[in-house]
């Protein structure tokens, strides 16, 4: 017997959000087996920036996402050159 995929459980604390013209919807969230929370911010075009390191609270998460904007700015989670294309796919 299979065992069943773990739901996902999405903080209330993730939301769309636009800052100086950039608008982007941040997503912060754990597999309910697993205490620690995931930070990704999607922009417009679809291009997701996730936190390579787990937080312990929600509260967490979404203060590293308020510190990278203080530090870098919301323009950091636009589309540029950093964007690494796969081979045959679209941008």
């Amino acid at each position: 017997m299979r065992d069943r995929d773990p739901n996902i459980i999405y903080s209330s604390l993730g939301r769309g959000l636009s800052i100086d013209g950039v608008t982007v919807d941040v997503k912060i969230y754990r597999l309910e087996d697993d205490p620690q929370w995931a930070l990704e911010v999607v922009n417009e075009e679809g291009t997701s920036t996730v936190w390579g390191d787990l937080f312990d609270t929600d509260d967490e998460a979404y203060a590293a996402f308020q510190l990278t904007v203080e530090e870098e700015g919301m323009r950091i989670f636009l589309d540029d050159d950093n964007v690494i294309p796969f081979p045959g796919g679209r941008r």
